[in-house]
């Protein structure tokens, strides 16, 4: 055989060999894809069944669960905390090692979730329910899938013996739903250390828009809204029943709430929301692409505005909002009301502060009898709102939902199956890729 015809053949055999290895290590992610697929998916039975609501519920159990996990992947036990000041809402902070190349990053959750009645919903919200492609279950999309996703994340690289270019931090909270003092702000405080970061990913939120389950859209957050509550009180001598009189708290405050229904913020872009909207006129069709064009102009066309507005997802973009959440009043079914009262909720754009919409909803009222008062996050009710302005950093995951199924703090919440499956593939690459470096 001539040495031509030999390097040939060579040549060949050679790339014979070496063509199934692509396809081996294709096959080998996807096999580890999937583990780490039932592995999140048994994560998140565990937490959804684990009852976290701020009134019976208990995060330190959950807290407990995850750590062992994590002492059973062979984590040391100086990089697994379990701290808190109140004994059923601790919080679970974990360490992954890396080669300190570059400061720490920050991974952060909340294991506590909103209250849930099992006779409002189709299904039982504390069990895990696969059902027509949807996991159904509190904490499905807020943010139990989250949690999971990111403890399995450090699970699977501890797995595979990866070596990050900086230390991941894991720190799952308690009462960022409701109750005070026991979750970040508590570690914060009293263990910085913890978790002192350069930058922090916050799982909580869901990056990617879809329509009919098929993603359209990746979004990255780079303001939020500032949250608050006010308590709104009304009261009077009471009396009773046989003898009402024109003065019952309970129609007063009634009547002021009709006032707020009615009552708009006005339609503001700041630097950040005008590019989204430009970016989402260039992405989307037909007349909501018009109505996204229509909002940029000077000054905005009206009719764009009122559609878009018509869509919650949008309408929270557009403008500060603030909706009564609870109402409370009387103290017997004879008796004239003495007291009644409303918590009201608002999302506030940035650049506006919490007493600036405190004024503006004691003038939207119009009603001296009507107070509005600020409620801390501690539950502690003040006259006058603080200067608030740090948050955590807005949400990055790869958890797809589409934006007329937003379920988070409603009824039968849930979150699609291939949907939760995808995000937490894409959240492990993401974080491998970030790291690796």
């Amino acid at each position: 055989m001539s040495p031509p015809r030999r390097a040939a053949l060579t040549a060949l055999l050679i790339a014979g060999l070496a063509a199934p290895a692509p396809r081996a290590a294709a096959a080998a992610a996807a096999e580890a894809d999937q583990a780490a697929n039932a592995l999140a998916h048994e994560i998140l039975k565990q937490l959804v069944e684990i009852n976290t609501t701020d009134s019976v519920g208990n995060v330190t159990t959950a807290a407990e669960a995850m750590a062992q996990r994590f002492r059973d992947a062979g984590f040391p036990a100086a990089d697994i905390a379990v701290l808190g000041f109140n004994e059923r809402k601790k919080n679970l902070v974990v360490r992954l090692r890396g080669t300190a190349k570059h400061r720490p990053v920050l991974l952060i959750g909340h294991l506590d979730v909103v209250e849930a009645r099992r006779e409002d919903w189709s299904t039982d919200p504390f069990k895990l329910i696969e059902k027509d492609g949807y996991f159904y279950g509190r904490g499905t999309q807020d943010m139990k899938d989250g949690d999971a996703i990111m403890a399995t994340t450090l699970l699977r690289m501890k797995h595979e013996r990866f070596r990050p270019s900086r230390d991941i931090i894991l720190a799952l909270t308690a009462d960022e739903e409701g109750g005070c003092c026991n979750g970040v702000d508590w570690l914060i405080r009293n263990h910085r250390e913890l978790i002192d970061a350069q930058f922090v990913l916050n799982h909580d939120g869901h990056s990617v828009r879809s329509e009919h389950g098929v993603p359209k859209a990746f979004e990255l957050g780079d303001t939020e809204k500032v949250y608050g509550d006010y308590q709104l009180t009304v009261t009077n001598r009471g009396g009773h029943s046989s003898q009402p009189r024109p003065d019952n708290a309970i129609y007063e405050l009634a009547a002021g709430l009709l006032a707020l229904e009615k009552f708009r913020f006005p339609f503001e872009l700041n630097n950040v929301t005008r590019g989204y909207f430009e970016r989402m006129a260039a992405e989307a069709t037909g007349q909501e692409a018009a109505d996204y064009r229509g909002i940029l102009t000077d000054p905005p066309d009206g009719q764009a505005l009122e559609r878009l507005m018509q869509i919650p997802t949008v309408a929270g973009i557009l403008h500060t909002t603030c909706v009564a959440t609870r109402l409370e009043g009387g103290h017997a079914n004879n008796a004239l009301p003495q007291r009644a009262t409303a918590n009201v909720n608002c999302r506030i754009l940035p650049g506006h502060s919490l007493e600036e919409v405190r004024q503006q909803l004691i003038e939207v009222l119009d009603d001296a009898q009507i107070t509005v008062r600020y409620v801390a996050d501690n539950g502690e009710i003040s006259d006058r709102a603080p200067d608030r302005r740090g948050y955590p950093p807005p949400p990055l995951d790869g958890i797809a939902i589409d934006r007329d199924d937003e379920r988070a703090h409603g009824r039968d919440e849930r979150v699609g199956v291939a949907s939760f499956y995808a995000g937490n593939t894409f959240f492990y690459r993401y974080l491998r890729s970030i790291t690796a470096r």
